[in-house]
């Protein structure tokens, strides 16, 4: 009788240690803690949006998370942003550091300055505006998603991306665009 308890209790518990292996197999993270200095990215690569005159480096990389999150630190040179957008999987977090923005979340307009942060969900039409001629925040994906290699492409461009390449570079990277940016 024990002998079948064994055998039964084994033929359950050798699927779920199978399992469990290939879950960890499939979650690649960072095992240690690490610093990433102040204008520095996690890679030591140089991400500049708009023609090489704004920095938006990684400090926490999709890699180090298993894919759950991505921080982005973003010192904007110029004003102006993202046309109003989708993520369909990812929530963002902004942290203002300095300068001024102005943020659509939906229907809503909110004005932002150092200290402040926003909350926007996955599935709601978003963007936001710098207003200011330096700007400077901390922004987050969760998941983290493609969007690490949306900023590595969107650099490549001189400027901005006419709407038809800037609608294909949001495509390819999990977005959608549904309006304009905002006037800043």
């Amino acid at each position: 009788m024990q002998r079948r308890k064994f055998i039964a209790t084994s033929a359950a518990v050798i699927p779920a240690l199978a399992f469990s292996q290939h879950l960890s197999a499939q979650d690649p993270r960072t095992e240690t803690g690490f610093v990433v200095k102040a204008n520095e990215s996690r890679f030591n690569e140089s991400t500049l949006l708009f023609g090489g005159t704004s920095p938006n480096d990684i400090k926490v990389s999709g890699k180090d998370t298993a894919g759950n999150l991505t921080v982005f630190e973003y010192s904007g040179n110029v004003k102006g942003g993202p046309p109003l957008h989708i993520h369909e999987n990812q929530d963002e977090i902004f942290f203002i550091l300095s300068g001024e923005y102005t943020f659509k979340v939906g229907e809503e307009l909110h004005h932002l300055t150092a200290g402040d942060t926003i909350f926007l969900p996955r599935k709601v039409p978003h963007c936001f505006a710098q207003t200011t001629d330096k700007g400077k925040m901390l922004f987050m994906f969760q998941p983290s998603g493609k969007m690490e290699d949306y900023f590595r492409k969107l650099a490549t461009f001189k400027g901005m991306p006419t709407p038809e390449e800037g609608a294909k570079l949001f495509s390819d990277h999990e977005m959608k665009i549904v309006g304009p940016p905002l006037p800043y």
